[in-house]
């Protein structure tokens, strides 16, 4: 199933219920449905606007969204029926980054040197965290009690329900502006600006340097039950290993899917699975099982730079979008080694 929405594709992702849902840079959510697609217009109204940042809502129906309009906005189907609901406004900022937590029922949001966060079971719920820099990047910990935000010098880590407090601070010099917790909960990896990836082991602080990259790291996904970290910014997919207490301390990262003429910008992973899923900056897509080291290519024809990959629970069905506004969900092959 492809798509031509005409607009650029923040974020291409699966609700619980497996629906494809697409958050697009004309402020509209668009979700798959027979024979095509509905529109729920979540963000500018009249006067245009974008959707900057999606994430799945904490209950699994839908996405939030954040915009240039200042509005985080709720975004479902509810049988037949589109609603889009506003949680949150901020006026005059830009809602660039946004994260939800099923296990905690919470949703943060930046706006600027801010962090806000929300409960979806009680509306009265506000909590807001400022920084002295601008919040570049959040993400909640596995069981989303804690929350990480990114900005310049380093991530600062927040306990989500409790007012007043003074974060954790992990230092590391340069500017952060992408998060990913590993599934166990035990390692944050920063992207940087820099070209490279910082990580910390929570339990002592210690320091992980994971460099070499030719560019910026714009998608990290972690796959085969947190084993492996796939990440993009370089003309393969860079997997780094996370089994064991050390994480990928002292140990190399393997790039698989080099490619002389082009970069790999976004990655997905399958999270049962060793599976690692590639986008590239020529709108090519592949799969790899990283046991075998077998490629298979979902999307062979060339395009626009792939701008969101995200994979179904069960691993079956990818979810893309590209930064001309082409999108599509394909069917992802059963790439075990017995079928090599």
């Amino acid at each position: 199933m492809i798509f031509s929405f005409d607009a650029y594709v923040t974020a291409a992702l699966f609700d619980r219920a497996g629906r494809a849902g697409f958050a697009l840079g004309d402020g509209t959510v668009r979700f798959e449905a027979e024979g095509g697609f509905v529109t729920v217009e979540a963000h500018g109204g009249v006067l245009g606007g974008a959707a900057l940042a999606a994430c799945v809502h904490p209950s699994g129906r839908g996405l939030v969204t954040g915009g240039d309009d200042g509005r985080v906005v709720w975004s479902r189907l509810e049988g037949d029926e589109l609603v889009a609901t506003l949680l949150a406004e901020v006026k005059g900022k830009w809602i660039e980054h946004v994260a939800a937590s099923p296990a905690s029922g919470l949703i943060a949001f930046t706006a600027g040197k801010e962090v806000h966060v929300l409960d979806v079971a009680d509306d009265s719920f506000r909590r807001v965290y400022a920084h002295e820099k601008t919040v570049s990047a959040v993400a909640f910990d596995p069981k989303g009690k804690r929350l990480a935000a990114a900005g310049y010098g380093g991530v600062s880590l927040w306990w989500g329900r409790i007012a007043d407090q003074k974060p954790t601070v992990m230092k590391w010099a340069g500017s952060h502006v992408g998060l990913a917790y590993s599934p166990d909960g035990k390692f944050l990896v920063s992207a940087m600006q820099e070209n490279q990836l910082h990580g910390w082991r929570l339990s002592d602080g210690k320091d992980m340097r994971m460099g070499g990259y030719p560019a910026k790291i714009k998608s990290m996904a972690f796959l085969d039950k947190g084993a492996l970290l796939a990440t993009a910014g370089a003309n393969g997919a860079v997997i780094w290993p996370f089994a064991g207490a050390s994480g990928p301390m002292g140990k190399e990262a393997a790039e698989i899917g080099f490619s002389r003429d082009s970069l790999v910008v976004q990655v997905a992973g399958v999270d049962a699975l060793p599976v690692a899923i590639a986008g590239q900056d020529n709108g090519r897509i592949w799969a790899c099982h990283l046991r075998s080291g077998r490629i298979e290519t979902l999307k062979a024809e060339k395009g626009a730079p792939i701008s969101s990959l995200s994979v179904n629970a069960d691993g079956t069905r990818l979810a893309w979008g590209d930064e001309s506004g082409e999108a599509g969900v394909l069917a992802v092959p059963d790439i075990s080694v017995r079928n090599f």
